[in-house]
């Protein structure tokens, strides 16, 4: 079987506690993979047994570290418009796709089309808002890492080190300040 390319959200795991345990097996190739290379983030200790209620907390970081959220389908009470809701209180883009008045499994979208979030029918939408995006944040860290990283001011010795340094001897051609401020 050919390797499966990864998009490069996927990359990154943000790991429900208890998944870094129980992987399930058709994921093992991918998780290896993404801690090889990628980063896993969680607000909870390693081993920590997963819980319903953790998975909002999941969300919310999910959230902020996505430029977008596109909602495929969602139910009225979906996990998905959790997510999309931390996304529109981070600021970050909110998209959902619309589906058939008479799927309630689109009647989530609908409602986040009401509140705000964007109408997408393509890919090409969806990448025509955040390609923009991308190449503001790419031009923003560039330009800090960029910068040239200001020095630390050099502190003055603590009264401490300037009663040992007066204690202590001086060697020809050695000031005793600058030894102690070193």
């Amino acid at each position: 079987m050919p390797p499966r390319s990864t998009p490069a959200a996927a990359r990154s795991r943000c790991s429900a506690p208890g998944r870094t345990r129980s992987i399930r097996a058709q994921h093992r190739e991918l998780a290896a993979r993404i801690g090889a290379a990628g980063a896993l983030v969680s607000e909870f200790p390693p081993g920590t047994t997963g819980r319903a209620e953790h998975f909002p907390r999941r969300n919310r970081i999910i959230a902020g570290l996505s430029l977008g959220t596109l909602v495929v389908e969602a139910g009225i009470k979906s996990g998905s418009l959790i997510t999309a809701r931390y996304a529109m209180e981070q600021g970050r883009e909110v998209f959902a796709i619309p589906g058939s008045i008479h799927n309630p499994l689109a009647r989530g979208c609908h409602q986040l089309i009401r509140d705000g979030a964007k109408l997408t029918e393509t890919v090409e939408e969806l990448i025509g808002e955040l390609a923009p995006l991308a190449g503001e944040l790419g031009d923003h860290l560039r330009g800090r890492l960029a910068a040239p990283r200001s020095r630390r001011p050099r502190r003055r010795p603590s009264p401490r080190r300037r009663r040992a340094a007066a204690r202590t001897p001086t060697t020809p051609g050695c000031s005793t300040r600058s030894a102690t401020t070193r």
